[in-house]
């Protein structure tokens, strides 16, 4: 066979094109290209796949920052090999170091480290390893994976500690020798998995104990049941598996509980002392009106005593003008007390009014506190709060956050024309989609009027950009009915990644900014800030 020149396949390619009726796109050109020159077809390089892969990979330490780092860099440049190098890397072996799972000089190897997505990678065929692989720096790299690992496994067991000091400091010699320290780490091992039970043991008493808490403070409310509801909701976020978003909930979730408890016993601790008050009051005013009936009916069995010894009428009228006397005081005494009972009267009822009030407010604020009654999203004080969550987060894991803002287009047209319940109808629906769509870690948030901001944490601004375009899309599919009438609502919007040394609000302002351009460009669209 003649070798052709590459114009000739490039000519011959664009002929096959035409004649096989397929679409002149790059993968069926290099397809038919590598065909006719006798190449080998090579696949498409994934690199949006490799992209998720490497989102998905944790980033709590700097090695895995820096591999991260190093996974992406390669992708970019469509590098297989610094692909394969940097995940291996990832999991804690070089690239010159076996299969997970096989064993250098009968030394067993454990990942430290398992991607979050399964990764396939065809080993290159290389020699056997023998024992002079077994360098400094790969002793080394199991140091820093120990130093990596300890943290997780407490600082209570002393003796874990100083045999992990030992090794470490063993694995970082110079000239290690291979044989003491595959001892050593077997009797490691052992030791390791006597910790990692004892910290699971310790999770699960610690997340007991979490639950008991949040029933005793059930349990010690006056009334519980405005509680219910945050009660429920506090073993739902500390149900396993446990992550710091999850126990950042709990933390909130127990603080809004405690408070709101605090008020309801301060307050009914203040109406079981104003009847106390009453109560000996009451008590007070019985035994005033027992002595005033004694001295009345003393003074009328005197009374009776003095008329029988009477002889003429003028004796007689002394004693009943005191008697007359004696009995209007008696009255007095005795609408004194009745008014100043009445009195008493009222002011416990006034107080049982506001106490079952004040259960009915914190019922209410129970409920609607953090969330938007029509929507079901949260509502300005719950985006605050959950924007303070996800910022902390991102300055401490040091991950990606896009907010994007999004504005209903149209919006008063459809409730001129439809009418405000409609427009009503509109809200929850777009807050249902988006629940649909949204992952479980992204927030919701009606942030007024038809707004809505979403938190998308660990994301950045193109995969922001991405998950908004896929909502529009997703909207465009549905559409619910205004009386016999269809209605499809779209929205327009802003996509702004939080920067190092900005805030949360001044974020959402940029995003607020590109989501007027967006609307300015013609509606339906989503910008990046």
């Amino acid at each position: 066979m003649i070798d052709k020149k590459p114009f000739e396949i490039a000519r011959e390619t664009l002929k096959q094109l035409t004649v096989r009726k397929l679409a002149p796109t790059p993968i069926n050109y290099q397809r038919i290209y590598s065909e006719i020159a006798g190449l080998p077809i090579e696949p498409p390089f994934p690199a949006d796949r490799l992209r998720d892969i490497a989102i998905a990979l944790p980033t709590k330490t700097p090695g895995q920052q820096r591999q991260r780092g190093l996974l992406e860099s390669s992708i970019n440049n469509l590098n297989w090999d610094g692909v394969k190098s940097a995940l291996m890397a990832y999991g804690g072996f070089s690239p010159a170091a076996p299969e997970p799972g096989k064993a250098v000089a009968g030394v067993p190897l454990v990942d430290a480290v398992k991607p979050a997505t399964p990764i396939m990678v065809e080993p290159d065929p290389a020699p056997a390893i023998t024992a002079p692989a077994l360098t400094s720096d790969f002793f080394a790299q199991i140091a820093r994976l120990i130093d990596y690992a300890l943290p997780a496994m407490g600082q209570d067991d002393e003796r874990f500690l100083e045999q992990t000091h030992a090794l470490t400091k063993a694995l970082r010699q110079p000239n290690a020798d291979a044989v003491s320290v595959k001892q050593m780490l077997v009797n490691y091992g052992h030791r390791l998995s006597f910790a990692a039970e004892d910290q699971a043991e310790i999770k699960n008493v610690l997340l007991k104990l979490l639950h008991l808490i949040i029933e005793n403070i059930s349990h010690l409310s006056i009334d519980d049941g405005w509680l219910k509801g945050q009660v429920d909701a506090l073993m739902e976020v500390c149900a396993p598996p446990l992550t710091l978003r999850r126990l950042d909930d709990v933390e909130q979730r127990l603080k809004d509980v405690i408070f709101k408890q605090t008020e309801a016993k301060t307050r009914a601790v203040q109406a079981q002392e104003e009847m106390r008050q009453m109560l000996a009051t009451f008590v007070d005013r019985l035994a005033a009106m027992s002595q005033s009936t004694g001295s009345f009916h003393d003074k009328l069995e005197e009374s009776a005593r003095l008329i029988e010894q009477a002889k003429t009428i003028t004796d007689i009228a002394p004693v009943l003008k005191d008697v007359v006397g004696a009995t209007r005081n008696m009255a007095h005494d005795s609408e004194s007390a009745r008014s100043e009972l009445q009195s008493m009267k009222k002011r416990a009822e006034t107080t049982e009014a506001e106490l079952i009030k004040l259960h009915q407010e914190l019922d209410r604020v129970s409920s609607l506190a953090r969330h938007d009654p029509l929507t079901g999203a949260l509502n300005r004080q719950g985006l605050d709060e959950a924007l303070n969550r996800e910022v902390s987060k991102f300055k401490r894991q040091d991950s990606p956050l896009c907010m994007a803002l999004l504005d209903i287009d149209n919006f008063k047209k459809l409730n001129d024309t439809l009418g405000h319940a409609t427009g009503d109808v509109a809200l929850a629906h777009l807050a249902g989609v988006a629940r649909e769509v949204m992952r479980p870690q992204d927030t919701l948030a009606r942030y007024g009027g038809e707004e809505f901001v979403i938190l998308l944490p660990d994301t950045p601004l193109d995969k922001g950009i991405e998950a908004m375009t896929r909502l529009q899309r997703e909207l465009t599919k549905r559409f619910f009915m205004a009386g016999t009438e269809k209605v499809l609502i779209t929205f327009s919007a802003g996509v702004a990644q939080l920067a190092a040394n900005e805030t949360g609000p001044d974020a959402i302002k940029r995003a607020d900014q590109a989501m007027y351009l967006a609307k300015r460009a013609g509606k339906n669209r989503v910008l990046g800030a």
